[in-house]
């Protein structure tokens, strides 16, 4: 069904959900810089626009200032050091998002040459799903799925069944 090559699973199966409660003629907010990933979205139809990498824990204009109906983001919320005041400010009506999960067997994405390549949060379920409902968004649907990885050893083969990302589809609520 799915491409078992990363990142082509991870890209289908958001590609997949976002299908499932997006129209093409809706404009959509992507929070980040334009990635491979968007570009896909726009290659089959989806009118997106992305931010311009601004630093989201301090300047959200992009985020109050847009006619979006849609926000989207993909593997954002870990890299913020604030995702609640995000998803607060987040003008936007829909939210198809997804992030990492807490995996117990491997520490948290740290690079030491950017400081803002990091994932300050790496969530279990119940803690993403609790962010969002304390910042006015109600879940629709989720979905956990597994990271394929191209490496030999326990972790790589713990991850071939360990669900490693949830994504989810949200509706503002007030």
């Amino acid at each position: 069904m799915y491409s078992k090559n990363f990142p082509f699973k991870r890209y289908q199966i958001t590609t997949d959900f976002i299908k499932k409660y997006i129209d093409k003629d809706e404009l959509i907010l992507d929070l980040g810089i334009e990635n491979p990933l968007s570009k896909s979205l726009k290659n089959i139809g989806y009118n997106i626009i992305n931010t311009n990498g601004e630093d989201l824990d301090i300047d959200q204009s992009a985020l109050k200032e847009t006619n979006t109906n849609v926000v989207t983001a993909f593997q954002i919320f870990e890299h913020l050091l604030n995702p609640f005041q995000v998803l607060k400010s987040i003008r936007a009506n829909k939210l198809v998002c997804s992030v990492p999960l807490s995996l117990w067997f491997a520490k948290s994405y740290r690079n030491a040459h950017d400081k803002r390549d990091n994932h300050f949060h790496e969530f279990e379920d119940w803690q993403f799903r609790l962010l969002l409902e304390k910042t006015g968004w109600k879940i629709i649907e989720e979905k956990k799925f597994t990271n394929p990885v191209k490496k030999i050893g326990l972790r790589p083969f713990l991850r071939l069944f360990t669900n490693r990302y949830l994504i989810i589809y949200a509706e503002k609520i007030n």
